[in-house]
């Protein structure tokens, strides 16, 4: 009579479990679970792309720092050297415009969106 208690009891045990088991699984397989669960990972690869986005740039930094002390880009301004300015500095004012041809304003001509 033990024995027939103890595999029936086992029985419910086991299948209670599965049951939870089999529900907790069909939860997860629902449209609205699918959608949370890529919301998660598209946010999740948002934030791993921002990190190595940020990664590049601060090794972009570090290699352009390393490149100007090499090449002594980060040495102080010589006084005595003059300063380079551009054209349209020198001259005085913005640059002249290039003339260019205008079309008749009572043109005959018929095809002219063509």
């Amino acid at each position: 009579m033990f024995r027939r208690t103890f595999w029936f009891t086992a029985g419910a045990a086991a299948g209670v479990w599965a049951t939870a088991k089999v529900n907790r699984k069909l939860k997860q397989l629902t449209p609205e679970s699918l959608a949370a669960q890529a919301a998660d990972k598209a946010i999740e690869t948002g934030h791993r792309l921002k990190d190595f986005a940020l990664d590049v740039r601060e090794g972009m930094a570090r290699r352009e720092a390393e490149l100007g002390g090499a090449l002594g880009l980060e040495a102080p301004v010589d006084q005595d050297l003059p300063v380079q300015r551009h054209r349209a500095v020198e001259a005085g004012g913005p640059p002249a415009r290039p003339a260019y041809r205008t079309l008749p304003s009572n043109s005959n001509n018929r095809n002219e969106d063509h």
